[in-house]
């Protein structure tokens, strides 16, 4: 019987199966320092990526959330008594309102010609109101200087008359101070359909009152609470107007359960603080009627306010097998780069440096074969060329 042929060269490297030599090295140093950069990295996967950062949850962050407010109190200002209708706009109750502090009042105001009431208009002939523009903030200019008082001249205006004069000394709403704000907010998690609101239950919404540390998830706000903990004093902030923004925060564990998803509030002023350009909240908007002998007339206000912008965000996380895999993978993977740092040590900083490398690496130079040997069948293996991988014949 004719000897069996071998079998190619390729179909034996299918069937063949290499695994890698592994080098031991006897350093109490080098093993100390591989297991403590193992222990690492595994406390670091563990403790901030799976527990403080719960990469085993899946995260809805497109919250969607509805803001109702409204504000309560009584307060008085230039001889009269305020409601929520007066001094509180728009009166929608949305998530951004303002509480009015104080008004500058042009009353009775109809179309025609006055002079400017600002003082940079001031003159002494037409030619200085002649190279000022064409417009001013109370109407457009004619050219003309005309009185203002019995000392005072100014530029000549046509528009509403007679012009607003807003640096006149007024008073302060100051009892804006002790109103009381409730903020409705109910939120919605799309991707686990989970819905929660702020509201404690009927019989306690009436008797809470907000406070940080005793009464935290009460939804009824002192107004100077709320300047007080954003950093401001009530009293220059009624006076100047400003920005107070109120943050609800709903970072919810849903594997905790829905009744532990409660919201967090903070606060703090958004807009520029004193002495930055344009610091300050103020507006102006005008009552229109008209007046006995049929032309139209308005009232001017120039108020000054606090607003509030109620902003809400949050995510909340829930247990899914996929992201759980994904990290525990990349864990047992990272601890790997332990051994990739021991080597670079063991093998370019330590005494032994070359003996070590010389038992890792092992040189092979190329082997150039003749055209006779093509045809002569496969030369016999040298033991010195061996890369170190066996093939075990059963």
């Amino acid at each position: 019987m004719p000897p069996s042929r071998p079998l190619p060269r390729c179909p034996a490297a299918f069937f063949s199966y290499e695994t890698p030599k592994a080098v031991v090295v006897r350093s109490r140093g080098v093993g100390v320092l591989h297991r403590a950069l193992q222990l690492l990295i595994l406390a670091y996967f563990i403790g901030w990526v799976f527990l403080h950062e719960k990469a085993y949850q899946v995260r809805d962050t497109a919250i969607e959330s509805s803001v109702v407010t409204k504000v309560k109190g009584v307060g008085r200002y230039a001889g009269r008594v305020l409601d929520t209708a007066d001094y509180v706009t728009p009166p929608q109750g949305t998530s951004v309102f303002v509480v009015v502090t104080k008004q500058i009042l042009t009353e009775n105001q109809a179309q025609g010609l006055c002079p400017e009431g600002d003082p940079r208009y001031r003159c002494t002939a037409d030619h200085h109101c002649q190279g000022m523009g064409t417009t001013t903030g109370s109407g457009v200019l004619t050219g003309r200087c005309v009185p203002f008082n019995r000392t005072l001249h100014t530029c000549e205006i046509q528009g509403w008359c007679p012009a607003e004069v807003d640096t006149v000394d007024v008073p302060v709403m100051l009892e804006a101070e002790n109103f009381t704000l409730l903020i409705k907010n109910s939120v919605r998690f799309p991707l686990f359909g989970f819905e929660k609101a702020n509201l404690p239950p009927p019989g306690e919404l009436g008797r809470c009152r907000f406070h940080p540390q005793h009464q935290p998830l009460c939804p009824i706000l002192r107004l100077g609470d709320v300047a007080r903990m954003a950093g401001q004093d009530f009293p220059t902030l009624a006076a100047t107007g400003g920005v107070l923004g109120i943050k609800i925060g709903w970072v919810c564990d849903l594997d905790r359960g829905g009744e532990r998803c409660l919201p967090r509030y903070s606060f703090t002023r958004l807009d520029g603080l004193p002495p930055a350009t344009a610091a300050g909240y103020n507006f102006r908007h005008a009552r229109y009627y008209r007046w006995q002998d049929g032309t139209e007339r308005r009232t001017l206000t120039k108020a000054f306010g606090i607003r509030f912008d109620v902003l809400v965000y949050g995510n909340a996380g829930k247990f899914s097998i996929v992201p759980t895999l994904i990290n525990a993978v990349a864990a047992f993977t990272s601890i790997g780069v332990g051994t990739v740092l021991c080597d670079i040590i063991l093998l370019n900083c330590l005494r032994g440096a070359k003996h070590y490398k010389a038992r890792k690496f092992e040189e092979v130079p190329e082997v150039t074969m003749p055209p006779a040997s093509l045809t002569a069948g496969p030369p016999p293996r040298d033991p010195s060329r061996d890369s170190g991988t066996s093939s075990l014949g059963l």
